[in-house]
């Protein structure tokens, strides 16, 4: 099982990636004349730090021998999983047009994304109950 390293190193790589380039590039003009960016924007960059760890984290698994790590790295993994899906949808959001990139693009790739690595990280967590310790 310590190969499903792997594939959360992968998705978090899309998970930091896809948003970067499917944000939406305008700025909205505010009542008092100013500028902010869209709220995909923020949300790309909250995704951003979920990755980064989250990558560390498919790294740790690859590496990691112990069945208390890989459970505490699982339980950790899960945890940034449904971060990755709540930033989109609760937390933060997208854009409100159905037309824009983000909504049709950015928003199912990392619910999707986000539940493969909570998925990964459920299976993980059930099969160290069943791993050896490595001899001494």
């Amino acid at each position: 099982m310590k190969y499903l390293g792997i594939p959360i190193f992968a998705l978090a790589l899309v998970i930091g990636i896809l948003p970067q380039f499917t944000e939406c590039a305008g700025l909205l003009k505010l009542a008092n004349g100013l500028t902010a960016p869209m709220r995909c924007h923020w949300t790309a960059i909250a995704e951003l730090a979920t990755a980064i760890p989250l990558a560390a984290l498919g790294g740790m698994f690859f590496f990691g021998k112990r069945k208390e790590t890989r459970m505490s790295l699982s339980i950790l993994g899960g945890i940034l999983g449904v971060f990755v899906v709540l930033f989109p949808t609760t937390l933060i959001g997208v854009c409100k047009s159905n037309m824009m990139a983000c909504r049709n693009l950015m928003l199912p790739a990392l619910v999707i994304s986000g539940g493969l690595v909570i998925a990964a990280c459920i299976a993980l967590f059930i099969s160290s109950f069943r791993m050896a310790e490595p001899a001494a």
